[in-house]
């Protein structure tokens, strides 16, 4: 199991000389050797890369052409020995018509050819002037012989049955076709598209090219790998910035700083292993494919076994967040995190208005996961215009609650202008555990859900009384792990924090600080003190994550944290993620794991708390198969109802033999 379904790819944009394919190819070589010794199983270079692709009427000299194709042998050539494979653009003549093509190159042979489909017309770059149609003359031509073997020609994939990774070549503009090429190979099976091209360089071209390759390697479920022309081949009218970029599902991986003079090359890894389950999980890619596809054919040509990243012996070139469910980009952050909660606020609003409710109930604990619903539904009945007096927020004190998070719950639900009860659960708990005779000083399972049950029955009875709706407070990460107790906190009449996991609840509370109750955009209704709720938040995200079941330490201070009996959040949250999400299995999660929180945790501390994660998601499927509604948020779910469907007894035994 070293294989991790990833493949190193390079996206080269050599310093190029136009119209001398002889030192293009030697600078092109020298270049594809170097990404092949830091492990790169595919280098891409760009279009037209041998003579260069701003030659004009240059490539109807003959000289050029005969140069241009022993450039492409002696390119090829290069490769012999090598599993490694090397994409380059070059140009072809065939029934004296010219083609821009891209050549794929593997062990010394070129083992396929690819033409661009629908050359431009548009001004400054008109392609059509030189180049004929692939589209065309793929419909007549499917193998041509050149340098004494037959070469396959036109619609191709190229398959690696034995890592089972697939290729595909789309050249340049026909990227931005109404129907791309890549479209057609992706519904095919190509994981990974490589575009050689020659864009060149106007105000705003750059930012659009990152968004259209970003938009269809989401829309086709595939890696995207990008190379164009240098500097160097800027001439006349046109400049050209050598981007290169890698794209994933969506996800930009990488990209290059433009107008460099020299060739650079870029480097990521690509999980086509997680492209692959995605499409197992889209029924629309089988459907488009059968929809669309009876008038495409393609020939699938094999290739030797591609250089895969091994786990036990590979270092990565990519990188991974810590927090997979939080935004890099803080602007997106901003914008991820508003949307969580205005998700959350009209969610509850549409449940609140179905249901008629009078009233909102909630147990505030002053920990994170209460505040941010009663902070919720706070702001829904604001919009709904509604009197804060008929949120019904309830303090519950008992046997571990300690006086910090007694006195923030009082604040927060004061200044928030809601309904205050507070009911001590200890003398009901004592009396229930006299009726069962459970010793009161056994700090036991039972001691501790014995507080959480009367708490929800306190909760669900005041709900009656007045009408009310209990709001849940519990979030996804709890869900995954189980770590609440079965018909106790585990129960509501709607959850809005069932699809926020542990690690984000901080950051969209830390926004409502930053954006909601500061600065000169602050809403000044939120509450009425905005400065002391600020206050009472800053200390919520400052205690420790704790269910305060068990008394205090003999400082008063909270006992039971959370983490120390779980583990971590923010390495749960991570293999969360990864195991939902991507699908990744237990070698694969410590690779991953340990690259992202290398100098935080080893890899003994990795594997013990993924043992637990493992065991705990597994034993506890029975809880989740009967969880509230709440709203979804993100791409990680764990409803019952569409998004995550395990049976309650599954065995956990193969995840943790192969973690072993």
């Amino acid at each position: 199991m070293n294989k991790l379904g990833m493949i190193r790819v390079a996206a080269a944009s050599p310093k190029l000389l136009v119209g001398n394919p002889k030192y293009n190819v030697e600078e092109m070589i020298r270049c594809a050797r170097e990404a092949q010794s830091k492990g790169a199983a595919i280098t891409l270079f760009p279009e037209l890369a041998v003579t260069g692709s701003t030659c004009g009427d240059l490539f109807h000299q003959e000289i050029l052409y005969e140069k241009n194709l022993e450039g492409l042998k002696a390119l090829a050539d290069s490769t012999k020995g090598a599993s490694a494979v090397v994409i380059a653009g070059c140009y072809l003549k065939l029934q004296n018509v010219l083609y821009d093509c891209a050549a794929l190159m593997q062990d010394g042979k070129v083992r396929g050819i690819v033409p661009k489909m629908f050359p431009s017309g548009r001004r400054g770059r008109p392609d059509r002037r030189w180049f004929g149609s692939g589209a065309a003359i793929s419909k007549a031509v499917t193998d041509i012989k050149l340098f004494g073997y037959d070469i396959p020609f036109g619609n191709l994939i190229f398959s690696d049955d034995e890592s089972g990774v697939t290729l595909g070549i789309e050249v340049g503009s026909d990227l931005y076709a109404p129907v791309s090429f890549g479209a057609q190979l992706a519904l095919r099976g190509a994981h990974l598209l490589c575009i050689p091209a020659a864009d060149n360089e106007t105000v705003g071209s750059a930012d659009s090219r990152r968004q259209w390759l970003c938009q269809s390697s989401a829309a086709h479920h595939s890696a995207y790998l990008y190379a164009s022309a240098g500097m160097n081949e800027s001439t006349t009218d046109l400049i050209y910035g050598g981007d290169c970029m890698i794209a994933e599902n969506g996800t930009l991986l990488s990209r290059s700083q433009r107008y460099d003079r020299d060739s650079h090359l870029l480097y990521n890894d690509i999980d086509y292993g997680f492209i692959a389950r995605e499409r197992t999980l889209c029924w629309d890619s089988e459907n488009c494919a059968g929809g669309c596809g009876d008038g495409f054919p393609v020939q699938t040509i094999p290739l030797a076994a591609l250089p895969v990243i091994d786990h036990k012996k590979d270092a990565p070139v990519r990188r991974w967040t810590k927090n997979p469910f939080i935004c890099d980009d803080p602007q997106g952050f901003q914008t991820q995190c508003r949307d969580i909660f205005d998700i959350q606020v009209h969610a509850l609003m549409r449940r609140l208005e179905h249901t008629r409710s009078k009233t909102a109930v909630l147990g505030i604990s002053g920990g994170l996961d209460s505040t941010l619903a009663l902070l919720v539904t706070a702001q829904a009945f604001r919009t709904l215009r509604r009197d804060p007096k008929d949120i019904i927020a309830v303090t519950m004190p008992g046997f571990g609650t300690t006086d910090k998070t007694y006195q923030n719950a009082l604040t927060i639900m004061k200044t928030l202008g809601t309904t205050v009860k507070e009911i001590s659960i200890v003398p009901a708990v004592t009396q229930h555990l006299k009726d069962i005779g459970h010793d009161l000083s056994d700090h036991d399972v039972t001691y501790e859900n014995a507080q959480a049950r009367e708490r929800t029955q306190i909760l669900m009875d005041i709900a009656n009384q007045f009408g009310g709706l209990v709001v849940g407070t519990g979030d996804l990460s709890e869900a995954a792990l189980g770590w609440c107790t079965y018909n106790g906190d585990h129960i509501s009449m709607y959850n809005v924090n069932c699809g926020v996991p542990k690690t984000l609840i901080p950051f969209v509370i830390q926004w409502l600080i930053q954006y909601r109750l500061s600065g000169a955009n602050a809403d000044l209704q939120f509450s009425s003190d905005n400065d002391l709720l600020k206050q009472a938040l800053v200390d919520i995200m400052d205690t420790p994550i704790s269910p305060e079941l068990l008394p205090p330490d003999e400082t008063g201070r909270i006992a039971q944290k959370t983490e120390e009996k779980v583990g971590p959040y923010l390495l749960h949250d991570f293999f969360l993620y990864h195991t939902i999400r991507r699908g990744a299995t237990p070698a694969k999660m410590v690779f991953l794991a340990k690259e992202a929180f290398r100098g935080d945790y080893s890899e003994e501390e990795i594997k013990k708390w993924l043992a637990v994660f493992y065991r705990r998601f597994f034993s506890q499927q029975f809880k989740r198969n009967c969880v509230p509604d709440g709203p979804k948020v993100g791409s990680v779910g764990l409803s019952p109802r569409g998004d995550w469907s395990m049976p309650s007894d599954a065995d956990v035994t193969l995840w943790l033999s192969e973690l072993e």
